[in-house]
């Protein structure tokens, strides 16, 4: 199975917005690894990407911010094959899960980065090539002196603009609600995104995370904001080095 690649150095490397989890990986997501990272896998190392050529085709890209065990990428993917999508997580055993997912339903359009999504984002994704950021469940870190934790704050929501092409999506969902209060309120102070609905796409399927709070007795939120152009994102056709 592939080895991990440590992420580059940074002089004061951001606060975690993640944890670790050091799952089993099971015998058919180290074969799906095995066989398939040398071909559909991308390891989050700073390295600029070429979309393109990660794809093998120019079409607009979705990129997935936490896919988890890759379920509820791999039915979105398989609903909308004529966007690539790129799923960045830290979970070794959701890679693979992803990876035989795709494998098994024929996903030409699913690529797995491995690290952290503020590094693919910043070094590795230049301005106004997505088409859509989905975060959907991010570690909601309910604690209060864990909050600053949190992956969406004002910096990283322009970091997203950024990437976006104007008129681009952001999708965010979560069951927590002090979060999803927390993004509205960033979004309303954001130039670069405008908050355009609060309702539940038919087509945002129900994830992992998703199942698992609606047991626990709590609601989910979706936020949807368009990037504007104040964003400063570029035409979709623009890619890195372009």
């Amino acid at each position: 199975m592939r080895a991990p690649v440590p992420q580059r150095a940074v002089p004061h490397a951001p606060l975690a917005t993640f944890t670790l989890r050091r799952g089993r990986v099971s015998a058919s997501q180290a074969d799906a690894l095995e066989r398939l990272w040398p071909a559909y896998g991308v390891d989050v190392d700073g390295t600029p990407l070429e979309l393109d050529a990660l794809f093998g085709r120019r079409a607009a890209v979705v990129l997935e911010i936490g896919s988890g065990m890759g379920e509820a990428t791999a039915q979105a993917a398989a609903a909308d094959p004529g966007r690539d999508v790129l799923a960045v997580d830290v979970h070794t055993p959701g890679h693979g899960n992803l990876l035989k997912l795709a494998e098994a339903a024929g996903l030409a359009n699913v690529r797995v980065a491995d690290g952290d999504a503020r590094v693919l984002l910043r070094d590795m994704l230049g301005p106004g090539v997505l088409e859509e950021v989905r975060v959907w469940f991010p570690d909601p870190w309910p604690k209060a002196r864990h909050a600053k934790r949190r992956l969406l704050t004002a910096d990283f929501l322009a970091l997203v603009a950024s990437r976006l092409r104007p008129g681009g999506l952001l999708h965010v969902a979560t069951d927590w609600q002090p979060y999803a209060a927390q993004v509205a309120a960033a979004l309303a102070a954001a130039p670069e995104l405008e908050l355009v609905s609060t309702e539940r796409p038919p087509s945002r399927p129900t994830t992992r995370f998703e199942r698992q709070g609606r047991a626990a007795g709590r609601a989910s939120f979706d936020l949807l904001a368009r990037a504007t152009p104040a964003s400063g994102g570029a035409p979709s056709s623009a890619r890195p080095g372009s």
